[in-house]
């Protein structure tokens, strides 16, 4: 069916005043599409990524924003099955276009919600939550005994990774940018919080090990902490890339890899990672099992409505936010 919604738009990249609202009349979702109304839209920093260009290659402007939400579906492409209307389903990638009051989805992206499941809950945690999935189950599997340095511990991710880490039994060591951030990452069960403003992370990382280094760093921040993320190593250990919140990583000389210690590093992308149907629905099976399960929850959530996102963007981008953020339209 053709319904009318509210779209949030971007002609140009930049900050956040390039994005500006639209009405339009939505068409009847295509073969292999679902219509869903929003209930609640996940903000990720990709979406910041997005809207500045950083990952400009496959965004073609105009452009809608936003790749993950959770909706009721209210019409059904043609040849689309094992879904139903009125059904609540997540969704995390496809064309982007989350910010939006309705929109047609592709269904090989869309997931069925189990009963119980809030939500707002669910929109704060699914693209996060899968994030993290394949971070530490599959990009890195950690086991119990291992030591791992996060960054970012007290951000939306970090929160969900010191969650999930904490109760596979690895020593959780997060960097964070204030004490307040500090108390959030430890009630989370993050072992050891390290402030990065008061102390240096890499000579604290080695006192905690025994100058043994870690296991893994999963690191979010980029062009700041990469290189002495490194050197917070062990021997034939892993760095986990996958964010420049502060900037790109500067070139990587590779010979210095194997003089740190026959290390490894990785640019991992959700898009690989979820591109397998099958993959993709075990991974939020995985989630949602863990969410039912209490080992993994959105421990602070902040609410803009739709129409506020820009300023979502600015207090995301400026750090003024803690665990996810959810526009409700």
């Amino acid at each position: 069916m053709t319904v009318e919604s509210e779209i949030l738009r971007l002609s140009e990249f930049g900050a956040p005043e390039v994005l500006s609202w639209q009405k339009q009349v939505l068409p009847s979702p295509a073969p292999g599409e679902v219509q869903i109304r929003h209930l609640a839209i996940g903000v990720n920093y990709i979406d910041i990524y997005h809207r500045r260009g950083v990952y400009a290659a496959p965004l073609a402007l105009p452009s809608g924003l936003g790749v993950e939400g959770v909706g009721e579906i209210t019409a059904l492409g043609e040849g689309v099955s094992g879904f139903a209307l009125g059904q609540r389903v997540a969704y995390v990638g496809g064309p982007p276009g989350a910010y939006a009051t309705y929109r047609n989805l592709p269904a090989a992206r869309a997931i069925a919600l189990p009963e119980g499941l809030d939500s707002t809950q669910v929109a704060a945690l699914i693209f996060k939550g899968l994030t993290v999935e394949y971070l530490i189950h599959r990009c890195v599997p950690v086991t119990r005994g291992d030591t791992v340095l996060l960054h970012a511990a007290a951000g939306g991710v970090g929160t969900i990774a010191c969650q999930w880490l904490h109760a596979i039994g690895a020593t959780v060591i997060g960097t964070v940018s204030s004490a307040e951030k500090a108390e959030v990452a430890r009630a989370n069960g993050c072992d050891h919080a390290i402030l990065y403003t008061d102390e240096d992370f890499q000579a604290r990382v080695a006192e905690i090990t025994g100058g043994k280094g870690v296991d893994v760093v999963y690191d979010s921040v980029g062009a700041d902490t990469f290189a002495k993320s490194l050197d917070c190593l062990r021997a034939r250990g892993t760095l986990v890339s996958f964010g420049e919140a502060s900037g790109p990583v500067p070139p990587l000389n590779v010979a210095s890899l194997g003089a740190k210690g026959s290390l490894y590093v990785t640019r991992p992308s959700i898009a690989h990672y979820t591109a397998v149907r099958a993959e993709y629905e075990a991974a939020a099976q995985r989630l949602f099992a863990a969410m039912q399960a209490g080992v993994v929850r959105a421990s602070a959530v902040t609410t803009y409505a739709l129409s506020d996102a820009r300023k979502a963007h600015e207090d995301l981008e400026a750090r003024r936010t803690t665990g996810s953020v959810v526009l409700l339209p």
